[in-house]
Order: structure tokens, then C-alpha cells, then sequence
């Protein structure tokens, strides 16, 4: 049996059979809601014609079937700032995904990080078009070498509670210029597969879009793999959905049924397009067969994955204050560390929904702190104001574990998870913080969590923070060596933390319409002259770096415009910084962010060490979206180029060139 249409034509029934999973029973459906994600979903196969189909299996922090390895959730990834660093994680991923029997990989997430509010926003890389496009490109590339990766999720969703019924409002230029770019760019990298959103968008469901799946993703960007529904409520009309592209209904057979036969046979629905959708199918089947080479399961949550989840969460973790050099703690014998919080002595990997990977262990802070400290190490999981004090008395240093678990963000299971009410962390853990930090003027916080928080009021009592995110499952390890200095925190945000919650707009997350306009994050703070607490692009190191003079200058082929910089470790430890370059254009005839990211480098210097670092724009890069002609028109007048290690402009070097 082999992968491929077979040597008759099929009839017009087995052809809408290869458009959707298999028939819906009853109690799978029930089943399914209790042991997601425990087995392989199946489409697209009609095994009497010599077509296997697909199998297809979630992410994006880890394979979702056996026990996989999990790696740091993808905000924590795209903290790392490194797009090579991510196609090995995709790699690993996709080798994962085909060992457990798969072929199909839905765990590229790149939708915009609009709010941080956002329940599910851990799934994503961030809040900037160009920065996702970076690391969502990277993913598909690793997952490509092993299975085919599916793209998700089309477009505009960035609400969790009320995804099945909110309308997005956003008009085309919004669309091409802040919530499209990235899933073109993923496109561009070789994705098989493209899913679907839940969401309506201007008035119709995304799996039912034909501007959104057909004119835009096929005719404008040139996709030639197959779209495919999010489950179970992404199609509603499964005849209007295949007339608008879809190509694959999962995971049951439910709405693309004997409808779209009759609908073929009326005349009502070209038969072209159920062709085209079996072609699109089959041509990423061909590519990634269900009977091509598979390799053992020793290769699933394998030492060398886990090593490189380790290091994946090493690189991710941002330093956000590090008040008189507190961090790293260093040689610490003779001293002793106070360890508070209950999540301290938890393995908090993140979402408990689709998402969800149950690796073969999880190191847990207080873990990965006992193994190096022994008895010097004194855990008080309370987070009761007089007992934290207490502890943090007695003790040289503490370190104070707080922020979210599945419970309080996440996929919106009616009971946990959904989207965040706010972004200050629960008036229990700010009280706990604040009993520390009075104690013991010693004292760290590791924040733990799946996007931007607020702060205020504790931040300014504290030495030093350090964000984990949801550090997957060597998290402990890797937090407990960045906090001893064994290694370094290589990240950088990926989103903005602003200084009140009200400076990023209103998160309405029961909202039945929401308008989306083109400023959010930090260039919405730009916009309204608001400083962050932490830009964009920002993260401390244990070393210290110097950025020189850039030198700006167009290419030979007038194409781009080149920034160089050299960039030298001034410290006396190794490390790695990022060098960002942003473009301001304020003679453009349309509203524009001040600065938008273009280009990025992650550097990694010893002591003394330099590196010149090119960064580059294509003057396609610097276009904007003319609704009226459907055409990207190019700018004219100043480009401002800045250059630096964040988005703030106190980290930045302006330099100015002319169009």
C-alpha cells in the first residue's frame, strides 16, 4: 500500500471522504474531552484506494502523545531570540511526532501577542510580526525534516474564553501589516499545512473565509499545501467552509458530509474545488507518508532532547533587575537560601489543555536548587505573610517563586484556565513578596508564567528578578544554574511589560465584537508616549556589553539598507546579547509604529571578545498596505535606522538616511 491516489480516478464520494477525518461516534466525542490528545487523530485516508492519510499530533511545547519531552513554553522561546536555536527544536519535535507514528505536526503557533491577557498566549513567540515570522519560519523548517507542520491558528486569535463566538474587527491594511506577515513568512518557509481559526473575522468564521483562505493564503502568497479546521467547531457549514478552502475537516467527519456531495451534484459547489482539495492533501502526503521511514522510540524525550530542552530554557531566561549585582549568587557554602512559594515545588509546565505534554519528569526549582545546595537550602512552600518573613530572617538570601500555573491561564476548560482577569499576580503571591523582601533586602524573584505581567507594587522592593516562564521540564535545572551563575540568562522579552495594566488597552475576554487596529504592546506605548517598565527586546546579563557606532549604508544593488556594528563582551564573564535594528518612517502618508523590528542578531562573547554584526531591510520591509488599489506602495522621505539592545530608545542609536 502506498501513500498516493490510486490508478482509477476516485469518485466524487471517496473524494469528499479524503476531506475530513472519520465519522463522529457518540462516545468519542465524550472520550475525547477527558483523554485528549492520547492517541493520534486520523484524516484525510481512504485506505481501500491506496491513500493513508494523515495522523496528526499537537504541540507546540513538546510532541502531546507518550511521554515526550517537553520543552519551555513558545513565549520562552522566543525570548531566546535565536531562530537556529528553534529549527533544532523543530527538529526535535518533528522526529518526536514520526517516532509515535505521526505525520502531521499542529504545533507552529504564531498568533500576535495583541494582550497579555491573553490565556493561551504562552503558545506564541510574541507580540511583533517580524520577530515571529523569524522564529515561526525556524520551526517549520526543523519540524519539515520529519513531518509535515501545520501553521496555526488563521487569523486574529488572541482570545481565549470567548474564541468561538467573538467577532474580530480589523480592517485589510491591519490585517497585511500586523496580523498576516508572520503566517506568510511561515508559508514562505515550507509549511505543509495551514489551520484555521475559530474566530470570525469581519463578520464570517475564519474556516469559512474565502478572503482569508483563498484569495489571501493561496492567490496572493502562493500556498500550495492544504487548510485544515480547528476541531470539532471550526466548521460550521461544511459546504460553505470547502467553497472558501478549507481542505480537511478535523477530527471527525462532521460537517463536510453527503452535504458537499449533493452540493457538487447541484451544481452549488464546483467539483474543482473538492479536486483541488484532494490534490493539495496528497501532494504533503506524498512528501511525509505514513509508510516511509519511522524511527524508534528511544529518540522521544531522548538525553540529547533533554539536554537541548535545557538549553532552550538557559537561553529564555530574561533578567529583568539585578540590583547590586545580587545574581548570580555564586559560591554559596556556609550560607543559607530560604526558597519560598508553593510553585517552588511544583514542575509547572503550563497548559492543561491541547497543548499539553507529559514528559517523563519534570525538575522542579526546589530540585534543581537541593541539588547543588543540599542542606544549605531551607524550602518554605507557604505563601503566609509571617511564616515567608520568618524564613527570610533567618536566611542569607531568598528566593521567592510566584506567578501562574494552568489554573489561572491557559486553553478555557470552563473550570481552569481561559484568559487572565489581570496582569498583577494574585494578592496572595504580592503579599508574599513584599513579607520577603522587608525581611531580607536579599531577596530574588523567579517568576513564572506564559506572557507579560504587571508588577507594581513589589517590583521596586526587590534585588532581582528573573522570569522562568513555563521552563519546561528541566526548568529546575536550568533556573537553578542561571541563579548560581553556572550559566547565563540568555533571553530577552519578546513582549512588552508595561508599568499599569491599563497602559496596553482594555482586555474585554468575554467581548462578542473586538476591533483590532495596527498599534498594541510596545508600539502602543510609543504611540501614547508611555514608558515601560521592561521595553521590548530587553533582558540584563551577568556581563556587559558595548555596542559602537553603527555604520549605515545602502546595498550595492539598492535593494536594503545595511547597519553595522561591532559589538564587544566588556565584562569578565561570557554571555550573549541581541542586536536589534528598528526603522521609523515619519514622513510616511499612514499612521505607522515609531519603531518597528527588522532585523535581530543573537551574539555570544567572552570576555574581551568582538564581533561585527550586519543587520539588514529589505526596502519591501519598509512598504505599507494600500486598501483602496489592494497593492503594497513603497515609502519615500526619511528612514530612520535605530540600532541598539531594545526597543526603548534609550538603548538605541539613531541614524537617518533618505529614501
Amino acid at each position: 500500500m502506498v501513500n498516493a491516489p490510486a490508478a482509477h480516478p476516485l469518485s466524487l464520494d471517496e473524494k469528499v471522504r479524503v476531506l475530513s477525518g472519520p465519522e463522529v461516534r457518540p462516545w468519542e466525542l465524550a472520550t475525547m474531552t477527558v483523554n485528549f490528545n492520547h492517541r493520534l487523530f486520523a484524516g484525510a485516508r481512504l485506505r481501500r484506494r491506496g491513500i493513508l492519510g494523515v495522523l496528526f499530533t499537537d504541540g507546540p511545547r513538546g510532541v502531546v502523545q507518550g511521554r515526550s519531552t517537553c520543552f519551555p513554553c513558545a513565549m520562552a522561546r522566543g525570548a531566546t531570540w535565536d531562530p537556529s536555536l528553534e529549527a533544532r527544536v523543530g527538529e526535535a519535535l518533528g522526529l518526536e511526532a514520526r517516532a509515535h507514528g505521526a505525520n502531521l505536526f499542529a504545533g507552529v503557533c504564531v498568533n500576535l501577542l495583541r494582550h497579555p491577557a491573553w490565556g493561551r498566549a504562552q503558545e506564541t513567540y510574541g507580540e511583533d510580526p517580524w520577530h515571529l515570522g523569524a522564529l515561526g519560519g525556524a520551526l517549520v523548517r526543523g519540524v519539515e525534516r520529519h513531518v509535515m507542520a501545520c501553521v496555526k491558528h488563521l487569523a486574529c486569535n488572541s482570545m481565549e474564553n470567548a474564541r468561538f463566538t467573538v467577532d474580530v474587527i480589523a480592517d485589510e491594511r491591519t490585517l497585511h501589516e500586523v496580523y498576516l506577515p508572520h503566517f506568510k513568512r511561515c508559508v514562505e518557509a515550507g509549511a505543509s499545512s495551514v489551520m484555521s481559526a475559530y474566530n470570525k473575522l469581519n463578520g464570517e468564521h475564519c474556516g469559512e473565509h474565502r478572503w482569508l483562505l483563498t484569495d489571501t493564503l493561496k492567490h496572493r502568497w502562493g500556498f500550495e499545501g492544504f487548510v485544515v479546521s480547528d476541531f470539532l467547531l471550526g466548521v460550521r457549514d461544511g459546504v460553505r467552509a470547502v467553497g472558501a478552502g478549507l481542505d480537511l475537516e478535523l477530527p471527525f467527519r462532521w460537517r463536510v458530509r453527503g452535504n458537499v456531495a449533493r452540493a457538487v451534484r447541484r451544481g452549488a459547489l464546483p467539483e474543482a474545488r473538492v479536486d483541488d482539495a484532494v490534490a493539495r492533501s496528497l501532494r504533503a502526503q506524498r512528501r511525509h507518508p505514513l509508510d516511509g521511514p519511522r524511527p524508534t522510540l528511544s529518540v522521544v524525550a531522548s538525553e540529547a532532547h533533554r539536554a537541548l530542552a535545557r538549553e532552550v530554557c538557559e537561553g529564555s531566561l530574561v533578567l529583568l533587575k539585578n540590583r547590586r549585582g545580587l545574581l548570580p549568587l555564586g559560591d554559596l557554602r556556609g550560607a543559607r537560601v530560604a526558597l519560598v512559594g508553593p510553585l517552588a515545588l511544583k514542575a509547572v509546565l503550563g497548559d492543561h489543555g491541547s497543548s499539553r505534554v507529559r514528559p517523563p519528569y519534570a525538575v522542579t526549582i526546589a530540585e534543581g536548587l537541593a541539588r547543588r545546595l543540599g542542606a544549605s537550602l531551607a524550602a518554605a512552600p507557604t505563601r503566609e505573610p509571617s511564616a515567608v518573613a520568618r524564613a527570610s530572617r533567618e536566611a542569607d538570601v531568598t528566593v521567592v517563586v510566584a506567578g501562574y500555573d494552568h489554573h489561572d491561564e491557559g486553553e478555557y476548560l470552563f473550570l481552569t484556565g481561559g484568559d487572565r482577569s489581570s496582569l498583577r499576580l494574585a494578592p496572595r503571591d504580592e503579599a508574599m513578596i513584599l513579607a520577603a523582601s522587608r525581611a531580607n533586602p536579599r531577596t530574588v524573584v523567579v517568576l513564572v508564567g506564559g506572557s507579560a505581567m504587571a508588577l507594581e507594587p513589589w517590583v521596586g522592593e526587590v534585588s532581582a528578578v528573573l522570569l522562568a516562564w513555563y521552563p519546561g521540564m528541566e526548568g529546575g535545572e536550568a533556573v537553578a544554574r542561571v541563579l548560581l551563575g553556572e550559566a547565563e540568562p540568555g533571553g530577552r522579552l519578546p513582549c512588552v511589560f508595561p508599568r499599569a495594566e491599563g497602559d496596553l488597552g482594555v482586555f474585554e475576554k468575554r467581548a462578542r465584537s473586538v476591533r483590532y487596529d495596527g498599534f498594541h504592546g510596545q508600539w502602543r506605548l510609543d504611540r501614547d508616549r508611555r514608558e515601560a517598565l521592561f521595553p521590548f527586546g530587553y533582558g540584563l546579563s551577568y556581563t556587559t556589553f558595548d555596542c559602537g557606532a553603527a555604520v549605515v549604508a545602502e546595498d550595492v544593488a539598492g535593494r536594503a539598507y545595511e547597519a553595522r556594528v561591532t559589538v564587544v563582551n566588556t565584562g569578565s564573564r561570557a554571555g550573549s546579547t541581541v542586536a536589534q535594528l528598528y526603522c521609523g518612517l515619519p514622513d510616511s502618508p499612514v499612521e505607522r509604529p515609531r519603531r518597528m523590528l527588522r532585523d535581530f542578531r543573537k551574539v555570544r562573547l567572552t570576555p574581551g571578545e568582538s564581533a561585527e554584526v550586519t543587520l539588514r531591510v529589505a526596502r519591501d520591509e519598509l512598504r505599507w498596505f494600500d486598501a483602496a488599489t489592494g497593492s503594497w506602495r513603497d515609502e519615500a522621505g526619511t528612514l530612520e535606522l535605530w540600532v541598539g539592545t531594545s526597543a526603548a530608545a534609550r538603548d538605541l542609536q539613531r541614524h537617518a538616511v533618505a529614501l
